[in-house]
């Protein structure tokens, strides 16, 4: 048997050539654009087959006869039985001339390159997308009554059928796949498309959400899934059976779900949240069009709707699929597939195959360099309070890592052990000298990084000053908050004022604020030290929405306890679960890497919610700690000592892991 086979290294096509090629004696020749050497040598390698039994064609489906030079069309002529036309664009997304032109032009040259060549067969593997969104159940004989057409994949897939019902002189079957994914034995997908287009929201909500709690999701149209090994063996099985010619096939699950059951199946299989609640997409229909044309008309309507959908790698128009009206009648299909054992597998018994297979392989970003290396090599980093704690810590990691890595300190003996230190594990920093919480000298820094450096593509404002005081043992301490804010604020500020101009004239940047968890918890008795904090915080998040469009990113993270010198003379924090500088530098490694707007722990979410929804139950929570911890006598005048803790200070300080107290 001889297959002439267009589109044979796509994703249905290889798998089908080498089922094609399992039957004795079968020779298989597969149109390439261009078959060089070692894309054919691969293929081959796949099918397990020499050059004898899977041969190249060189040939274009946009050119008339394909392009196939004469001396390779008379090699086949008169010796294929059955050709398998594949090629097409299968994509929402795609250029709506493009599209025409391949599936459309593509058909209508390989049917006339069929019929030259004397082909017994003519195979068109069409799609269900052919029926437009018809309302109602559709038929393997229906075709002249598919409805809303308006698509361009849907236009095209549907001309693309007429022309083989219309224009082959030859003996032709038509076939209409479902939504293929993955195969159901090893889940082995090749592109997003389909279900795969909602992975990426369900693997966010798995990271932010623990998997037992319930979500609202959407809920529509039923959406018929079949599995790329299923949609192969029928196309073999009934391609081969005599007296079909003239018919079409539907290959599609005669039990197809509805999309919010496709999701939450998806959904168990990656662990993640199920949308317990389903809000039916129908409902948005009875919005005006005016109205809903108007908001989108909106310009920051549509750049959150195209930040959204490109965040979440959806195609613009998906959710007009959502509430997809046609069911497939597959009786003819089903009925000729049955004897053979060709079933369509329910996907709760594949869907984590799918699922695991995308995560491994198709996650798009598995694909983008992510690495720290990636984003600060050979760029230029500032730390500041780099000589010693989590401004050490994160110098090393990002000079590791390939940056120019610049630590500032008021300390110059600190600032060289640290350069040392850094020279005797094989990184390089480079040291300068200043008290942020001078004015003057940070003017001469950022003068100095613009000048030698050309300014700074990362700063991380890390110098900062803690005092753990209650408010009424302050009243005479005005200065406190003073100074406060002129190191966590102030001179936060005047570096990143210093060093905005040359980011936005660059249109690059991060400006990094290590922030706290007591900003979210209102925390008692760091009153000075949040105050300082929410004010660097809540300029960040002015600054944010400025310079969205200059290419300049801003993360405040609001970090958890860390054991450093700022809170040493606390002798209570000797007993207290805290962070390394180490595991610290980690999270500021994760914001150079991702550039969330945000990083900030469990517990400090909680905190700002309960604040939020609740905040009388809140503020009893903080006073009873605040009464349970007493302030120490070092912050009371007196000489700092042991402190010893009681059996409920013991156990909260468990349970609140992380949170200053």
């Amino acid at each position: 048997m001889n297959y002439l086979v267009t589109g044979a290294s796509g994703f249905i096509g290889k798998r089908l050539v080498r089922t094609l090629l399992e039957r004795p004696g079968a020779v298989v020749h597969f149109i390439m654009r261009n078959p060089n050497e070692e894309r054919v040598a691969a293929l081959r390698s796949g099918w397990g087959v020499n050059e004898d039994r899977a041969i190249p064609v060189k040939g274009d489906l946009t050119k008339e006869a394909l392009g196939v030079s004469k001396a390779d069309a008379k090699k086949l002529t008169g010796r294929i039985d059955h050709v398998f036309h594949l090629a097409a664009i299968y994509d929402l997304e795609a250029d709506a001339e493009a599209e025409m032109l391949a599936n459309v032009e593509g058909t209508r040259n390989t049917v006339k390159f069929a019929e030259e060549i004397g082909a017994r067969c003519f195979h068109h593997i069409s799609s269900i997308a052919a029926a437009g969104m018809y309302d109602g159940v559709f038929r393997e004989d229906m075709f002249a009554e598919a409805t809303n057409l308006k698509h361009p994949y849907y236009a095209s897939k549907h001309q693309a059928e007429k022309v083989v019902r219309g224009e082959c002189k030859l003996p032709w079957r038509v076939y209409r796949p479902g939504i293929v994914v993955g195969d159901s034995q090893t889940g082995e997908a090749e592109k997003i498309d389909g279900p795969y287009y909602f992975f990426k929201l369900i693997q966010r909500m798995r990271k932010i959400l623990p998997p037992w709690m319930p979500t609202i999701g959407v809920e529509g149209g039923r959406i018929n899934i079949v599995p790329v090994d299923f949609v192969v063996a029928a196309l073999d099985h009934l391609a081969h059976l005599d007296g079909q010619d003239g018919k079409c096939f539907h290959l599609t699950d005669p039990e197809p779900r509805r999309v919010g059951d496709v999701l939450n199946i998806f959904a168990r299989a990656a662990h993640a949240p199920e949308m317990a609640a389903r809000v039916n997409a129908s409902l948005f229909s009875f919005i005006p069009s005016g109205v809903s044309k108007a908001l989108m008309a909106l310009t920051p309507v549509r750049r959150i709707r195209r930040a959204v959908m490109k965040d979440l790698g959806l195609p613009e128009d998906i959710f007009q699929f959502v509430n997809y009206p046609t069911r497939f009648d597959n009786r003819e299909a089903q009925k000729l597939l049955e004897p053979a054992g060709i079933r369509v597998p329910h996907i709760e018994t594949y869907a984590w195959r799918l699922w695991d297979y995308w995560e491994r392989h198709l996650d798009p970003d598995l694909h983008i360099d992510r690495s720290l290396h990636g984003r600060v090599a050979g760029r230029v980093v500032v730390v500041t309070g780099g000589s010693a704690g989590i401004g050490k810590a994160t110098a090393m990691k990002i000079a590791s890592a390939g940056a120019k890595t610049i630590i500032v300190g008021r300390d110059a003996e600190k600032l060289s052990a640290a350069c040392a230190e850094a020279k005797a594990a094989g990184v390089t920093l480079i040291a300068f000298s200043a008290d942020v919480a001078d004015m003057a000298q940070c003017e001469k820094l950022t003068n100095w990084l613009v000048s030698e450096h050309g300014g700074v593509d990362i700063l991380v404002n890390n110098a900062g000053r803690s005092i753990r005081r209650g408010i009424e043992n302050s009243y005479e301490r005005f200065h406190d908050f003073e100074r406060t804010m002129q190191v966590n604020y102030f001179g936060a500020l005047r570096l990143t004022l210093g060093v905005l101009p040359d980011m936005a004239k660059k249109k690059r940047g991060h400006i990094i604020n290590i922030s706290s968890i007591g900003v979210l918890t209102n925390a008692p008795r760091f009153s000075a030290y949040v105050a300082s904090k929410a004010a660097m915080d809540a300029w960040t998040r002015c600054a944010a929405s400025e310079y969205l469009d200059r290419g300049i990113h801003f993360t405040s993270i609001n970090m958890p306890l860390v054991r450093t010198d700022m809170i040493a003379p606390t002798k209570l924090y000797q007993n207290v679960p805290t962070l390394s500088p180490d595991e610290a530098a980690d999270l500021v490694v994760d914001a150079i890497i991702h550039r969330p707007a945000r990083i900030a722990t469990r517990l400090g979410i909680f905190g700002q919610t309960l604040h939020a929804v609740a905040p009388r139950i809140a503020q009893i929570v903080s006073n009873t700690m605040y009464r349970m911890f007493p302030d120490s006598d070092a912050s009371k005048g007196g000489k700092a000592g042991q402190e010893m803790l009681t059996a409920d200070q013991i156990t909260v300080m468990t349970i609140m892991k992380g949170l200053h107290l």
